[in-house]
Order: structure tokens, then sequence, then C-alpha cells
């Protein structure tokens, strides 16, 4: 036998062996090892054509990092150098396989090393090297190799690792070809086009609408939707791109992608919508093309507007909004909530009566949810009623008149209510003497007593119809001389409450001092002033006490709320550095200069209620006044101590006017320059 025929032999069966060992070791599936006897066979074949060898390697799967192997095989039998290596697999169909300078020589001293395996001596040395050698060639940098081999097929088992584990993996990437028309190189399509010669070609835009007409009402800013429908929408809003979009027609032939608008000036009575759709064209290929709506707009007015206009006293429905109590506060509170959910925008007409807002409207259905507006905000009960305008006997149509009759519950923030038995009992034995702490669409009862507390819905208020025992209007001032550590916390409505007990006194009587609790405890302290309900020296008609049997047994004072009036005095003839927007409201049957200094007496303390409770102000929109200025005269200590609304809680209030908008112009100017 050849002596150099049986090296070769051996060199072989020693690369065979440190390659397996060296892919166990690094982490390869066995079931891959099985490939090594067609490699051993096609290496010995010294008379085998490169590109045989490569086709053959290709049809049984090959992935790169073996076939990375191979090749470090075949350069050390000498078979095959880099470049023939090249020049096969472009012949066999892999479009790019590029080694670096680095990682050519990386290669050459792979197969140099694995030529001395023959040597025992060396042998484990090289097979702990060899794992390193398969990791820098299977690195999953680009800088390693840049590879796309297109007929390969890689199935699940293939070797593709984490790269967290060091590997690289082998992503299937598609090739390019030529436009049958231009010869510009793209992706593969079902046309064989590019792009630009595909809509050269196709127009699949042709037929859709490009100009609308749609009819805009100035007054309530309303859009009509055909035949009778009317649609309120603000500029450029998502409403009014709906709307848009749905007046195209023979939009559904394409499928539609994107919609925006192009910004045009208001006054232009122009809308431009950019839409982007896609359609199915030649062989099954999809095309998607952009293209620009034109919509004029046409001002008309709508019916409701219309006969406003000609007769503003004709209105459909009216809501009768009604509090039986001797205050406003109520209202002052849902004008606020009314403006700031802009539930009076469809409102004709707004007129303040006594005890009570009237709300008319154009249409029954507006005033039906403003009925169900105010019932998620204050326990009502309302009925309604219609009236007979006009009959047309030859078609058959009647025209009515809709009156909504609302009464919100008596019940308000700070009263003292003594619940009747089967309240208190239904509630779990509370009170019977509560305090109202919280007004929404239910009612937040507390005992100051034992801190207990529950939630009385509308439904459960309406079957009993009780009253307030004492309202806001007979508390009474008291100094606090000593308050005792609390002995218990609550949080009833999201605000904390602590039990303690203290000494205070009438500030008209100082020399009769009671010993109370109250739940007040974590904000009163020794030399405050506090408002509270004076039990001892008052005369309480009401029933339901001679009921419970409590006409000798209440307790001698109750106290409401810290009063801020010492504080709030130093800083009288400061103006807030805040304002509050307020409805357009028709004052009927004015009642005089007194009525007028009541409902301004009332209205500032609304005001002050909001600066001393931020749950209260919660849900008010509140914005800076922009001729506010702080007084240089007064000094900084003065009303310190008195609460006030942080600056972070206030809304700018945004009405720019042309005169505006040119001054800041001008002043933008002066800042670039």
């Amino acid at each position: 036998m050849d002596p150099a025929q049986t090296s070769l032999d051996a060199s072989v069966s020693m690369i065979k062996k440190s390659l397996i060992v060296g892919l166990y070791n690094f982490g390869f599936e066995k079931s891959l090892f099985r490939n090594f006897n067609l490699f051993t066979k096609l290496f010995l074949k010294r008379n085998t054509n490169p590109n045989y060898l490569t086709q053959s390697l290709t049809r049984h799967s090959v992935s790169l990092p073996l076939a990375i192997c191979c090749a470090s095989a075949l350069h050390h039998s000498r078979l095959w150098s880099p470049e023939t290596l090249s020049s096969s697999c472009e012949l066999s169909g892999c479009r790019r396989l590029s080694f670096r300078l680095h990682h050519r020589r990386a290669l050459s001293s792979s197969a140099s090393s694995l030529s001395r395996l023959s040597s025992p001596e060396l042998l484990p040395r090289r097979l702990a090297l060899l794992p390193r050698r398969l990791a820098l060639l299977s690195s999953p940098s680009p800088s390693v190799f840049a590879a796309s081999v297109r007929p390969f097929s890689f199935s699940p088992s293939s070797l593709t690792m984490n790269q967290q584990s060091g590997m690289f993996t082998v992503h299937q990437t598609v090739g390019s070809v030529l436009c049958c028309k231009c010869g510009v190189p793209m992706a593969p399509n079902a046309a064989n086009m590019c792009v630009t010669c595909l809509r050269s070609e196709v127009d699949i835009t042709e037929g859709l609408q490009k100009q609308v007409l749609i009819i805009h009402c100035p007054e309530c800013d309303c859009y009509l939707q055909p035949p009778k429908t009317w649609l309120k929408a603000q500029w450029e809003s998502k409403e009014l791109l709906t709307f848009c979009v749905k007046r195209l027609k023979n939009l559904n032939k394409v499928r539609l992608v994107h919609a925006e608008f192009v910004w045009t000036e208001p006054h232009s009575k122009r809308i431009k919508v950019k839409l982007r759709v896609q359609k199915e064209v030649l062989n099954g290929a999809v095309l998607e093309q952009a293209y620009v709506v034109e919509y004029t707009v046409r001002d008309q007015m709508c019916d409701p507007c219309s006969r406003i206009q000609a007769n503003p006293d004709q209105w459909i429905a009216s809501v009768q909004l009604r509090q039986h109590v001797p205050h406003r506060r109520t209202f002052f509170y849902l004008e606020q909530l009314i403006l700031k959910h802009d539930a009076a925008s469809r409102a004709i007409r707004i007129q303040q009566v006594d005890q009570g807002i009237d709300f008319f409207f154009g249409n029954r259905s507006h005033a039906v949810n403003f009925v169900d507006f105010l019932r998620k905000l204050v326990p009502v009960d309302y009925r309604h009623d219609k009236s007979l305008v006009s009959h047309d006997s030859k078609s058959n149509n009647y025209n009515y008149k809709y009156t909504f009759s609302v009464e919100i519950c008596p019940i308000c923030r700070e009263d003292l209510v003594c619940l009747p038995q089967k309240v208190a009992s239904s509630l779990g034995n509370l009170g019977p003497i509560v305090i109202c702490t919280k007004v929404s669409d239910s009612i937040t009862l507390l005992d100051p007593i034992t801190l207990r507390h529950a939630f009385l819905d509308a439904k459960q208020y309406w079957r009993y119809r009780f009253r307030s025992a004492l309202t806001s209007r007979q508390l009474v001032k008291y100094f606090v001389f000593d308050v005792e550590p609390p002995v218990g916390e609550v949080t009833a409505g999201g605000t904390k409450y602590a039990l303690s007990y203290a000494q205070v006194a009438r500030e008209s009587d100082i020399g009769h001092i009671f010993y109370i609790p109250t739940h007040l405890g974590h904000i009163l302290k020794p030399g405050d002033q506090a408002l509270g309900y004076d039990l001892y020296a008052a005369n309480v008609n009401d029933n339901e006490l001679e009921k419970h049997g409590m006409t000798g047994s209440l307790p001698e004072v109750i106290l409401i709320k810290k009063s801020y009036e010492e504080q709030r005095e130093r800083k009288k003839n400061k103006p807030r550095s805040w304002k509050l927007k307020s409805l357009p409201m028709e004052t009927s049957d004015p009642r005089g200069r007194g009525d007028e200094e009541k409902i301004s007496k009332e209205y500032e303390e609304f005001l002050r209620d909001l600066e001393e409770n931020p749950e209260l102000r919660f849900n008010v929109s509140l914005y800076r006044d922009k001729d506010y200025q702080p007084s240089e005269t007064t000094s900084m200590t003065d009303g310190e101590g008195a609460p006030s609304v942080p600056i972070e809680e206030l809304l700018v209030d945004l009405k720019l006017s042309d005169e505006e908008e040119e001054e800041e112009d001008e002043y933008e100017e002066d800042m670039e320059e």
C-alpha cells in the first residue's frame, strides 16, 4: 500500500474524529453526525468535480457551519483552495460567500492544526482548541461572513442556536429579479414589474371620488349626513375625518390603509384628506397608492338653527332644574361641571329663575341626554310631560313641546341629617345623627361620634324623602382651646377623618366650654377656629328626633369644618390668581339689589369652598386670570395659613383673536432678532 495514501487516510480519519468531538462539545446535535460519512467519501475522491461536490452538499441540507468545516478539511487535503470554493459556490447557486483575510488565516490555521492531529502528543490540546475555532467561524457577527444561500433549505432540526449561546442564526433572504420593462433590480412579485412601471400601467384610484361637496351649519358647527342627520364635529377632529371618509363613494372597491388631513386655511372653505389605498392588480400583485380628496364646504343652517334665527322662543323641549333649598351652592357647582363636560352646548337658551335654572333645547333627544347627564352627577327625580302645539290632519303630523321637571335632592354637603328609622336600619343602624360629607350620584353620610359611614343612593333617598335638620346657614363659630390625640382614623368618600376629643367654646359665649368628640382631630389644633352646629341652644324641630327619642340626648356641639376667616381677613383686598367660567344665563324677574348681594355672597362662599377642599375642585376647571397682578404694597405674610389653589392646577384660557395673534407674531419676530 502506498505510504502517502495511508498517511492521507489516517489524517482524514483523525479530522473526522476531531470534528465529531469538537462539534459535540460545542453543542451540535448528534443527528447531524451521519453526514460525515458522506463528507469523508466526497473528500477522498481526488477527481471530484467541485460543482458536483457543492450540489451534493446542497442536496443534503448542509448548514453553513458544517460547510465551513468541510472547507477547512478540503483546504488541508489540497483538493480545493478558497478561490475554488467561492467560484464553485457561485456556480451552484450560492449568491454570496465571502471570508475576510483574518478569517482565511484562521481557516488555514485550523487546517494546519488538524494536519498535526496524527501526533498522539498533540491530540488532547488540539481537541481543546477546536471549539474555539468553530466559535470563531460560526460567530453571529456580520463581519465574519456575509452569505445568502438561496438553494439551501433549513429544517427545524438545522443547526440554529440562540444568539445568547454565542451561535449565529441563519436567515433566509429573498433574491432580486429584473423588471420586465425597465430592467431595474427589484424584489420579485407576481407581475414582475417594479412599482414605477406598475403605476404607469395601472391606476387603482380611477373611478374614485376626488371632489366632494359637504354641508356645514355655522351656528352649531354640525355637518349634514344625508338625508337628515346632522353630526357635530370640530375642525380636523377624528369625528370629522370619519365623516369625510364615509361620504366617499366606491371606496369599497379598494382597501383603505391610512387617512389624514392636509392642512388648509380654515376660511378657505376647503378640507383636504390624503388617503392611502391598496388594490390587487396584474397576476395578483398588490399595488398601494396615495391620493388627495378635496371637500368643498357650503354653509347652510340646520332646521333647529333656522327656527332659532327666525324666533328664539321656538324651542321644542325644556329642562326645569330645581332644588328647594335657601342657597344656590349646588347650582354653582353644577354650572362648572356642565361647562367642563360641555353638556349644555345644544341648549338654545339658558334662563336663571328662583331656586333653579331652565334649559331650552331645539330637539327632544338633546333634552333627554341632558337629563341623563344630570342623573350621573347628583341624586335627581324627574318627570316629563308634553303639550300639543299644532296638528296637521291631512298628513297626520303632530307638533309637541316637551317639558322635563328635574328635582335635585335637598340634602347638601355639610348638612346635619337625622335619618329615619327605616333608613338607619337599612344602613346598619347608622347614626341617626349624621353629617353629609359628599353629594354625587349617591350621598355620603358620616357619623361624627363613631366615624361610621355609609352611602345612600338616589333610589333609597327618593323612597323616603327626608330633609336636613340643620343646614350650612345655621353654622356657628367656635374657638378651639384643646385637642387630644386622635383615637381612630377612617377614610370616607376619599377624605380622611380622625376621631378625637376637643374643648371648644362659642364666639359669643367664651365662658361656656364644651368637651365634645369631633371627627376633625387631624386638622384642628389649639387656637384654631371652627364652624359647627350648636345643638345645645338650637331649637331643632324634627319629627325624626322625636321618633328616635333623642330630643334630650343630643350632643351639645357638632363641628363641621375648620374656619380660616381670620387669615382671610388679612388677605381681604388681595385678588385671586384664578377665575371660573360661567354659562350665558339670562336672569328673569330680578328681585333687586338685595337678591344680587345674596347671590354674590353665596358665590364667594363657593369660591372659598373650592380653595379649602381639593376633592371639590377636582372636577372643576380653574383658569389663570390674565388680569391678575400681585400687589406690591401688601406684605408677603398677609394671608399666610389660608388655603389657596396651587398654580399647577390652573389651566390656561386660550382665546386668540386676530389682534392677539398679530401681537404674538411680532413678539416672536423680536425674539428671533
